[in-house]
Protein backbone atom coordinates (compact mmCIF):
# COMPACT_ATOMS: atom_id res chain seq x y z
CA UNK A 1 0.00 0.00 0.00
CA UNK A 2 1.57 3.34 -1.05
CA UNK A 3 2.43 5.80 1.69
CA UNK A 4 0.40 8.99 2.02
CA UNK A 5 1.96 12.05 0.37
CA UNK A 6 4.13 14.02 2.78
CA UNK A 7 2.99 17.60 3.17
CA UNK A 8 4.71 20.70 4.50
CA UNK A 9 2.03 22.77 6.24
CA UNK A 10 3.16 26.38 6.62
CA UNK A 11 0.79 28.70 8.51
CA UNK A 12 0.75 32.50 8.51
CA UNK A 13 -0.48 33.20 12.05
CA UNK A 14 -0.69 36.94 11.38
CA UNK A 15 -3.26 36.28 8.66
CA UNK A 16 -5.36 33.31 9.81
CA UNK A 17 -7.56 33.15 12.96
CA UNK A 18 -6.39 30.47 15.41
CA UNK A 19 -9.93 29.11 15.88
CA UNK A 20 -9.81 27.46 12.44
CA UNK A 21 -6.67 25.37 12.80
CA UNK A 22 -8.24 22.12 14.10
CA UNK A 23 -10.68 22.09 11.19
CA UNK A 24 -7.83 22.80 8.76
CA UNK A 25 -5.74 19.88 10.03
CA UNK A 26 -8.76 17.55 9.92
CA UNK A 27 -9.40 18.57 6.30
CA UNK A 28 -5.77 18.04 5.29
CA UNK A 29 -5.83 14.45 6.55
CA UNK A 30 -7.66 13.59 3.31
CA UNK A 31 -4.74 14.88 1.23
CA UNK A 32 -1.72 13.40 2.96
CA UNK A 33 0.50 13.30 6.04
CA UNK A 34 1.51 16.74 7.40
CA UNK A 35 5.10 15.75 8.16
CA UNK A 36 6.14 19.40 8.53
CA UNK A 37 3.83 21.68 10.55
CA UNK A 38 5.10 25.18 11.19
CA UNK A 39 3.37 28.39 12.19
CA UNK A 40 4.95 31.82 11.73
CA UNK A 41 4.40 35.01 13.70
CA UNK A 42 5.76 37.49 16.19
CA UNK A 43 5.11 35.52 19.37
CA UNK A 44 5.93 38.51 21.55
CA UNK A 45 2.71 40.10 20.31
CA UNK A 46 -0.38 39.76 22.49
CA UNK A 47 -2.45 39.44 19.31
CA UNK A 48 -1.16 35.88 18.90
CA UNK A 49 -2.06 34.68 22.40
CA UNK A 50 -4.70 32.26 21.07
CA UNK A 51 -2.26 30.96 18.48
CA UNK A 52 0.28 30.18 21.19
CA UNK A 53 -2.21 27.94 22.99
CA UNK A 54 -3.29 26.21 19.79
CA UNK A 55 0.27 25.64 18.59
CA UNK A 56 1.31 24.08 21.88
CA UNK A 57 -1.71 21.81 22.17
CA UNK A 58 -1.48 20.63 18.55
CA UNK A 59 2.30 20.23 18.44
CA UNK A 60 2.91 22.91 15.83
CA UNK A 61 6.44 24.28 15.56
CA UNK A 62 6.35 28.02 16.30
CA UNK A 63 8.81 30.13 14.32
CA UNK A 64 9.57 33.54 15.77
CA UNK A 65 9.63 36.35 13.24
CA UNK A 66 10.20 39.75 14.83
CA UNK A 67 9.25 42.79 12.76
CA UNK A 68 12.23 45.17 12.84
CA UNK A 69 10.38 47.81 10.83
CA UNK A 70 6.78 48.94 11.29
CA UNK A 71 4.55 47.84 8.41
CA UNK A 72 6.92 45.12 7.21
CA UNK A 73 5.64 41.55 7.57
CA UNK A 74 8.62 39.53 8.74
CA UNK A 75 6.45 36.40 9.04
CA UNK A 76 5.91 36.32 5.28
CA UNK A 77 9.64 36.52 4.60
CA UNK A 78 10.49 33.83 7.13
CA UNK A 79 7.83 31.50 5.73
CA UNK A 80 9.10 31.94 2.17
CA UNK A 81 12.72 31.28 3.16
CA UNK A 82 11.75 28.09 5.03
CA UNK A 83 9.56 26.96 2.14
CA UNK A 84 12.47 27.19 -0.30
CA UNK A 85 14.75 25.31 2.10
CA UNK A 86 12.16 22.54 2.44
CA UNK A 87 11.63 22.46 -1.33
CA UNK A 88 15.33 22.05 -2.05
CA UNK A 89 15.68 19.34 0.62
CA UNK A 90 13.28 17.21 -1.43
CA UNK A 91 11.70 15.44 1.54
CA UNK A 92 8.05 16.37 0.95
CA UNK A 93 5.59 15.71 -1.86
CA UNK A 94 3.56 18.89 -1.54
CA UNK A 95 2.96 22.10 0.35
CA UNK A 96 -0.01 23.58 2.17
CA UNK A 97 0.05 27.38 2.45
CA UNK A 98 -2.41 28.51 5.11
CA UNK A 99 -2.91 32.21 4.41
CA UNK A 100 -5.22 34.65 2.64
CA UNK A 101 -2.28 36.87 1.65
CA UNK A 102 -1.67 37.29 -2.08
CA UNK A 103 2.04 37.87 -1.34
CA UNK A 104 2.42 34.07 -1.41
CA UNK A 105 1.28 33.80 -5.04
CA UNK A 106 4.82 33.71 -6.43
CA UNK A 107 5.88 31.16 -3.82
CA UNK A 108 3.04 28.82 -4.82
CA UNK A 109 3.96 29.25 -8.47
CA UNK A 110 7.62 28.50 -7.76
CA UNK A 111 6.78 25.31 -5.88
CA UNK A 112 4.59 24.11 -8.74
CA UNK A 113 7.42 24.75 -11.18
CA UNK A 114 9.29 21.95 -9.39
CA UNK A 115 6.33 19.61 -9.93
CA UNK A 116 5.00 19.59 -6.37
CA UNK A 117 1.36 20.01 -5.41
CA UNK A 118 0.27 23.19 -3.65
CA UNK A 119 -2.87 23.35 -1.53
CA UNK A 120 -3.99 26.77 -0.37
CA UNK A 121 -6.20 27.40 2.66
CA UNK A 122 -7.65 30.84 3.34
CA UNK A 123 -10.72 32.99 3.66
CA UNK A 124 -13.04 33.83 0.78
CA UNK A 125 -11.47 37.28 0.63
CA UNK A 126 -8.27 35.66 -0.70
CA UNK A 127 -7.38 37.26 -4.05
CA UNK A 128 -7.89 35.13 -7.16
CA UNK A 129 -4.18 35.36 -7.97
CA UNK A 130 -3.35 33.07 -5.04
CA UNK A 131 -6.44 30.87 -5.32
CA UNK A 132 -5.87 30.12 -9.00
CA UNK A 133 -2.16 29.38 -8.79
CA UNK A 134 -2.77 26.54 -6.29
CA UNK A 135 -3.68 23.01 -7.37
CA UNK A 136 -6.45 23.17 -4.79
CA UNK A 137 -7.75 26.01 -2.65
CA UNK A 138 -9.94 25.43 0.41
CA UNK A 139 -12.04 28.17 1.98
CA UNK A 140 -11.96 28.41 5.76
CA UNK A 141 -15.64 29.32 5.74
CA UNK A 142 -16.47 25.90 4.29
CA UNK A 143 -14.60 24.14 7.09
CA UNK A 144 -16.42 26.02 9.82
CA UNK A 145 -19.94 26.06 8.39
CA UNK A 146 -22.25 23.07 8.51
CA UNK A 147 -23.34 22.01 5.01
CA UNK A 148 -27.00 21.57 4.12
CA UNK A 149 -28.53 18.08 4.16
CA UNK A 150 -28.16 15.81 1.14
CA UNK A 151 -30.59 16.07 -1.77
CA UNK A 152 -32.76 13.19 -0.55
CA UNK A 153 -33.00 14.55 3.02
CA UNK A 154 -36.00 16.58 4.19
CA UNK A 155 -35.66 20.22 3.19
CA UNK A 156 -35.32 22.80 5.96
CA UNK A 157 -38.36 24.93 6.64
CA UNK A 158 -38.71 28.04 4.47
CA UNK A 159 -35.13 28.23 3.05
CA UNK A 160 -33.88 31.69 2.17
CA UNK A 161 -33.65 32.89 -1.43
CA UNK A 162 -29.85 32.72 -1.20
CA UNK A 163 -30.06 29.04 -0.21
CA UNK A 164 -32.37 28.32 -3.14
CA UNK A 165 -30.21 30.14 -5.67
CA UNK A 166 -26.83 28.82 -4.50
CA UNK A 167 -26.84 25.48 -6.42
CA UNK A 168 -27.79 27.17 -9.70
CA UNK A 169 -24.64 29.30 -9.54
CA UNK A 170 -22.56 26.15 -9.98
CA UNK A 171 -24.22 25.13 -13.26
CA UNK A 172 -21.94 27.18 -15.58
CA UNK A 173 -18.86 25.71 -13.89
CA UNK A 174 -20.17 22.15 -14.23
CA UNK A 175 -21.03 22.67 -17.90
CA UNK A 176 -17.55 24.07 -18.53
CA UNK A 177 -16.01 20.96 -16.96
CA UNK A 178 -18.19 18.72 -19.14
CA UNK A 179 -17.07 20.65 -22.21
CA UNK A 180 -13.43 20.26 -21.13
CA UNK A 181 -13.84 16.48 -20.83
CA UNK A 182 -15.30 16.45 -24.33
CA UNK A 183 -17.05 13.11 -24.01
CA UNK A 184 -19.32 12.45 -26.99
CA UNK A 185 -21.77 10.37 -24.96
CA UNK A 186 -24.46 11.99 -22.88
CA UNK A 187 -23.04 10.91 -19.50
CA UNK A 188 -19.90 11.69 -17.51
CA UNK A 189 -18.07 9.90 -14.72
CA UNK A 190 -18.68 11.71 -11.42
CA UNK A 191 -15.07 11.18 -10.36
CA UNK A 192 -13.63 12.58 -13.58
CA UNK A 193 -16.05 15.49 -13.50
CA UNK A 194 -14.94 16.37 -9.97
CA UNK A 195 -11.26 16.22 -10.94
CA UNK A 196 -11.74 18.47 -13.96
CA UNK A 197 -13.77 20.97 -11.92
CA UNK A 198 -10.84 21.40 -9.53
CA UNK A 199 -8.37 21.64 -12.42
CA UNK A 200 -10.40 24.47 -13.96
CA UNK A 201 -11.42 26.11 -10.69
CA UNK A 202 -8.98 25.29 -7.83
CA UNK A 203 -11.34 26.82 -5.25
CA UNK A 204 -14.38 24.80 -6.40
CA UNK A 205 -16.07 23.11 -3.46
CA UNK A 206 -19.66 21.78 -3.22
CA UNK A 207 -19.79 23.24 0.29
CA UNK A 208 -19.60 26.72 -1.24
CA UNK A 209 -23.02 25.97 -2.75
CA UNK A 210 -24.59 24.49 0.37
CA UNK A 211 -23.95 20.80 -0.39
CA UNK A 212 -21.76 18.27 1.38
CA UNK A 213 -20.84 16.33 -1.78
CA UNK A 214 -20.64 16.94 -5.52
CA UNK A 215 -23.36 14.37 -6.18
CA UNK A 216 -25.69 16.25 -3.80
CA UNK A 217 -24.93 19.55 -5.52
CA UNK A 218 -25.61 18.10 -8.97
CA UNK A 219 -29.01 16.82 -7.87
CA UNK A 220 -29.93 20.05 -6.14
CA UNK A 221 -29.33 22.11 -9.27
CA UNK A 222 -32.25 20.35 -10.94
CA UNK A 223 -30.23 20.33 -14.16
CA UNK A 224 -28.38 17.02 -13.80
CA UNK A 225 -29.20 13.36 -13.19
CA UNK A 226 -26.85 11.21 -11.11
CA UNK A 227 -27.23 7.46 -11.62
CA UNK A 228 -25.22 4.29 -11.09
CA UNK A 229 -23.46 2.90 -14.14
CA UNK A 230 -21.35 -0.21 -14.70
CA UNK A 231 -19.50 -1.32 -11.59
CA UNK A 232 -21.69 0.97 -9.47
CA UNK A 233 -19.73 4.00 -10.68
CA UNK A 234 -21.80 7.18 -10.47
CA UNK A 235 -22.55 8.81 -13.81
CA UNK A 236 -23.81 12.33 -14.49
CA UNK A 237 -26.14 13.37 -17.31
CA UNK A 238 -27.15 16.85 -18.37
CA UNK A 239 -30.96 16.83 -18.68
CA UNK A 240 -30.80 19.64 -21.20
Amino acid sequence: MPADPRLAVLIDADNIPARHIEAVLDELAAYGEPSVRRVYGDWSSSALAQWKEKARSLGLVMHQQSANTRGKNASDIGLVIDAMDILHAGKVDGFVLVSSDSDFTRLASRIREDGLQVIGVGEKKTPESLRNVCNRFIFLENLSASPEPAADAPAPARPSRAEKDAPSKAIPLILAAMKKIGVEEDSYSLGQLGNVLVQLYPDFDPRSYGSAKLSDLLKRTGRFDVTKGEGNHLMVRDKA
